[in-house]
Parts: structure tokens; sequence; C-alpha cells
């Protein structure tokens, strides 16, 4: 992939546009004559930013009166998605289900599908909603042999739209995907990059579609202000060399020579934390790193003045959306749905795998006045508010829901 993960075709920025002006998202009144929807999701893993995305979604459904479900992995999750998904139990009248998943095509995969069969037979939701490629396998695969008068919605997030193009196996998910479509009655697309990478690499959807950005709660629009031992930089997020672990270690590494040794302070886990301990290591950071486990966003935030994001390939990342804001100042690679993000302010992102620019940028945003970045931050934050709530996102899935039974006349 190319820088930004390379600007995607002509066709697909038509389609975008076209999604964005057809869009009439009508919200749900409170008392409105519409009759509730019995909704199931179905994904992997309760982790992660897809994981945030269908409990906001879950929550809201319910407060608009509608029933809902989930069925996902029982193998994943750590005390955080276990935590989550106990609050979220009561709530749900169409229940929570679990079983083992693996990320990857396996024979279990055959007692899983038989479980949601069953499931969908018992619990009868007039919407089955699935989420990431696992979850979409699953929430539609039967619907390519029999119809059954259930709405299949579908959400892709980054997953299997991240593999490197001309690999045997995005090659393989592409096809997958191509296929369900047929079983698919509309796409919510969760930011305009995966709508381009789905008619980059599948195809343009010959389903309805829609673009629904994730949301925030009015409440994360509160200012964090970092701590008293605050480091002068802060990365909150996996332990991955996708996430540009390598750039920002060879970033530090150039600021040392230039007579700036920063502070920094990484939050998170994952695969490469020992390929992270000893790059900062080797090149004779460590002294002035910080190395913690995950914890909640806004607490992480506190931790440094300046968030470094260097990723090398995302979707529609909720850690900067919630770092934007909580006014924290960033600093990000121009990648995946990052863009969206900053909107007007997308010229300040970087170009991933370049250490130089990321390097310049750190120097230049700790160079700069508290009240330069104060105001750039505050400018983001109102962007962000205006784009990106949790009430919109809900209304705008229910919407979509309902476009499919209005045309149909399913329910």
């Amino acid at each position: 992939m190319g820088d930004d993960a390379g600007r995607l075709p002509q066709e697909s920025d038509t389609l975008v546009s076209e999604i964005l002006e057809s869009e009439t998202l009508q919200s749900e009144t409170p008392g409105e004559a519409r009759r509730e929807l019995r909704i199931l999701h179905v994904f992997r893993a309760p982790v992660g930013g897809l994981f945030r995305h269908v409990e906001d979604l879950t929550r809201a459904q319910i407060a608009r009166g509608h029933k809902v479900g989930i069925f996902c992995d029982a193998s994943t999750g750590g005390p955080r998605g276990e935590g989550i998904l106990a609050s979220l139990e009561p709530l749900l009248a169409l229940g929570l289900t679990r079983l083992p998943m693996r990320r990857n095509p396996h024979p279990s995969d055959l007692g899983a599908l038989a479980a949601l069969g069953r499931l969908k037979r018992s619990v009868r939701p007039d919407v089955i909603h699935s989420h990431g490629s696992k979850g979409g396998v699953y929430g539609r695969l039967s619907a390519l042999i029999r119809r059954d008068g259930v709405v299949r919605a579908y959400t892709p997030h980054g997953g299997s739209f991240n593999h490197q193009p001309g690999t045997a196996l995005h090659w393989l998910y592409m096809r997958v995907e191509g296929l369900l479509e047929r079983a698919t009655d509309i796409f919510t697309f969760e930011s305009e990059f995966i709508a381009d990478r789905y008619t980059a690499y599948v195809g343009r959807p010959k389903r309805p579609a829609r673009v629904i950005w994730n949301g925030l709660h009015p409440q994360e629009f509160e200012p964090v202000v970092p701590g008293p031992k605050a480091t002068d930089l802060v990365y909150i997020g996996e332990f991955r060399a996708a996430k540009g672990l390598p750039t920002l270690i060879s970033a530090l590494a150039l600021l040392r020579e230039r007579g700036h040794a920063a502070s920094i302070t990484l939050v998170g886990a994952g695969p490469d934390e020992q390929e992270l301990r000893s790059g900062l290591t080797q090149q004779g950071l460590i002294g002035n790193a910080t190395i913690l486990p995950p914890q909640a966003a806004r607490e992480a935030m506190k931790r440094g003045r300046v968030m470094v994001v260097p990723s090398r390939a995302e979707s529609l990342p909720y850690v900067i959306l919630e770092a934007a804001a909580a006014r924290i100042p960033l600093i990000a690679t121009k990648v995946g749905g990052v863009p969206e993000i900053f909107g007007p302010f997308a010229s300040m992102l970087l170009p991933r795998d370049d250490p130089q620019a990321l390097a310049d940028a750190i120097e230049c945003r700790l160079g700069a006045s508290s009240e330069q970045l104060a105001g750039e931050a505050a400018a983001l934050a109102a962007f962000v508010e205006k784009r990106f709530s949790v009430d919109a996102m809900a209304d705008g899935v229910i919407s979509a829901y309902r476009e499919v039974v209005t045309a149909s006349n399913r329910l």
C-alpha cells in the first residue's frame, strides 16, 4: 500500500458522493408511531473499535424502544469486554449468545453457524446486523441459500479490507465479500474510506449503501487536562508494527540526535511489545519511555501533552475521535478514514512510514505555545462535535433498516 493506503479510484469517490448526497436519515422521534424492531447484532470479538461501535449502537437502539440481542465470540474480550457485556446482558431482550469463534476460517465455524440458525428461529429477529468480516459471513451466509424475510445489514470495518492487495488472502476475502453481497440488503459503511475500499476491491455495491460515521457521547467532549507528571508525548493503542511503532522509534531517535530527548508514555498491549521494548533499548530511548498496560482512554490521555498516532493503516479510529473531542493536541498520519475526522484540518496529517516528517512534526508541536495548541485543538473538537455523534449514528442506522423495510414491505 502506498501513502494513505492509496488514493482510491475516481469511481469510488463518485460512489461516496452519491451515498452522502442520497442520505435522508430521519431521527427516531420519541413517541413516533413506528413499530419496534427486533435486532440481532452478529460479530466476532468484543474488543476494540468494532465493539465500541456495537455497544453504542445497542444501547441507543434499546433507548429508542427496540429489542436487541448480541451473538459473539466467547474466547475474547478480556476484563473490559466481559464487563461491558455483563452490563449489557440484562438489557438484551433477544439475549446474549457467545460461542468460540476463530479469527480465520475454521471447522468450528460450522457449529457456530448452526447455533446462530437456532437462535434466529428462536428469537425471530426483524434485522440481523453483521459487523466485520467474520460477523459478515455468519450473519449473511444462510441467506445465500434461502431468503427468510429477515433484513440483512452489514457494516464492514478495517478487517479484511486492510489485507495487502495482491496477496492470496486478500483475493480470497474480497471474493467472499462479493459473494455475500447477494445476501445483503443494505450496507452501513462506518467511513468513506471503507466505502471506497469496498468499491475498489469488490466492486460498486449493487445494494443500497450509506456512510454512517461512528459517534461520540456529549460527555466525551469535556476537555482532558494533562496530569502533573505528563510526558511530552503519549501513544495509546495496540503494540503492533502496523500502528507505526518502528517509525515512531526512528523519529524519537532523530529528535535525540538534534538534542531534543522527548519523553513518551506508551499505553497499550499487543503482539509486538517485546519488539517495542527492544527497539527503544537499542536506540538508547528506553530511559525516556514509560510503558503501561491498557487503561481507559481519557485516563491514558492525561499521561502526555501531545498524542501521537503514527499508524500505517487505520479505518476510522476511535482513539483519534476521542482525543480530538477531549482537545488533546494530535499528531497523526494520513491513512484510512483519519482525514474524515480532521476534515478542514487534514493538511496537518503526515505521510505514513516517514520518520523525518514525524520528527519534524513532534519538534514543531512541542515547541508551540500552549495557546496555539489549545486553539488548534478547540477548532478540531468543534468540527468533530458537528460530524460524529452517537445519536446521529443510531438514527442513521435505524433509518437504513427502515429503508429496506419500506422498499420490500417485509414488516
